[in-house]
């Protein structure tokens, strides 16, 4: 004998969940976001977007993503006893940032014992990004096998001090052609970082992140074949750069957004590429007056970025708001990646987030609002014309104002600042951070500046 139950209708739904809400509307259950989309609290058939599936393009046999620390110092034997450290303890690749880019001689230094061959090398040097490249040839020997990574970005550099030493549009040429020279020799080289990381450390929106990053990205490579790289590799010299945080789901939908974004512009270039996007994590999130809690807000980001397909992870030290981080918050990002890796395996299944109809949803909406900014920055004359004219600034500090109005209205909660925060923290030990550079009088715009969301509520706790 079979037992039938009741189908519920819609209005019996409804009345559930109204009784749920204690008598509030339901419509308090959708909310939207600093883009204007809309976030539902359930979705299924009715309200699901076509399937994405935006996998990583690195060999899912080996590791599944580049576990990359960044290494910030002056000193090159200080330098290189860190590098060989992170690289002995489970990192695979590195990036440097600090003095030791000035030249040569102490980069190379810098990179005694580390075989450029195995350990892809990274810098971070701002404006001078093409004086370091040089740098970084010389310190590679000329082996055609080195896997460089130039990284070059003088947009960010310009966006985030509002100014440069020479006209903005002569630093990107001066990257292209020091990309040009270098392409034969190094023939596995990457040159470019076109990452939206001015706009969202700045408070920018998800879709003003990737639109600056799109938009970054064609402004090099338009450089790039005017220097006369060829298309293909102009486009295979591209790493893309996306902030993850600790909103794990809009941060791995975001790392998919990208992937489709790329997809589009390499295809409208006659090419398509694989992206190569490296996913760091935000430094907006960190807090600083106590430290320790950042330990989980950087494990939900290393999450995002490793579940969303990023081929490299980059995750700061629990301490960076504070100052440079040391040995012992660099071997906790470190291990951090570790665990995800090896204990969480996370890397095991090449798209985890297909088939939630939530991600692909959120995925899709998020693209879209980066190729809408991406577009209004081509409308805009290109990024170094919106920047100059300050029209992406302005849309950035609308964003900025919502999402702090999010935390000011206690939507949205700050462990260790805004709830369970601890009287006494524990203390931590940092190295001082170097003056922030020279802006420029060869060109200037209204800056990017950084915004840290706990700083506020840590004024009121001092």
């Amino acid at each position: 004998m079979t037992q039938s139950f009741p189908i519920p209708t819609p209005t019996d739904w409804r009345a559930e969940a109204e009784k749920a809400l204690k008598g509030r509307p339901l419509e308090g259950l959708v909310h939207l976001d600093a883009d204007g989309l809309t976030v539902r609290p359930l979705y299924g058939h009715a309200n699901a977007a076509p399937p994405v599936f935006a996998p990583r393009a690195a060999d899912a046999d080996g590791r599944p993503w580049d576990l990359r620390t960044l290494v910030e110092g002056d000193d090159p034997r200080a330098v290189n006893s860190a590098v060989l450290i992170d690289l002995e303890g489970g990192a695979a690749s590195v990036i440097l940032a600090g003095e030791i880019l000035s030249d040569s001689e102490p980069l190379s230094r810098a990179l005694n014992g580390v075989a450029m061959e195995l350990a892809p090398v990274a810098l971070h040097a701002g404006i001078d990004g093409p004086d370091a490249a040089n740098a970084l040839a010389v310190a590679a020997k000329g082996s055609p096998r080195a896997q460089l990574l130039f990284h070059m970005d003088p947009l960010s550099a310009f966006a985030t001090a509002g100014g440069s030493p020479r006209p903005i549009a002569a630093h990107v040429e001066l990257a292209a052609n020091t990309a040009a020279r270098h392409a034969g020799a190094y023939p596995q080289a990457r040159f470019f970082l076109a990452t939206g990381q001015a706009a969202h450390e700045a408070g920018g929106s998800h879709g003003q992140e990737l639109g600056f990053a799109l938009a970054a990205a064609a402004t090099y490579l338009r450089a790039a074949m005017d220097a006369g790289l060829p298309v293909e590799r102009a486009l295979q010299g591209t790493v893309l750069g996306v902030c993850v945080d600790a909103e794990y789901f809009d941060s791995l939908a975001k790392v998919r957004a990208l992937r489709l974004l790329w997809r589009s512009l390499s295809r409208a270039l006659g090419h398509e590429t694989p992206a190569v996007i490296e996913a760091r994590s935000s430094r907006r999130m960190l807090s600083g007056r106590d430290p320790w809690p950042n330990l989980l807000r950087l494990t939900a980001a290393g999450f995002a970025g490793a579940v969303g397909g990023a081929e490299a992870v980059v995750l700061d030290g629990f301490s960076r708001a504070r100052g440079r981080p040391d040995a012992f918050a660099r071997r906790q990002a470190r291990n951090t990646q570790l665990v995800l890796m090896e204990e969480a395996r996370l890397g095991r299944v090449a798209d985890p987030a297909a088939g939630s109809w939530f991600l692909d949803h959120r995925t899709r909406d998020l693209a879209e609002a980066g190729w809408a900014e991406f577009q209004r920055i081509e409308r805009e004359g290109g990024l170094i014309a919106s920047l100059r004219g300050g029209a992406i600034q302005q849309r950035v500090a609308q964003s900025r104002a919502t999402l702090a109005r999010t935390f000011g209205e206690g939507g949205t909660q700050l462990v260790g600042v805004t709830k369970f925060v601890d009287a006494e923290p524990r203390p931590v030990s940092v190295e001082a951070d170097p003056p922030p550079p020279a802006r420029g009088d060869g060109d200037r715009c209204a800056p990017l500046t950084p915004v840290r969301w706990a700083e506020t509520f840590e004024g009121e706790a001092a």
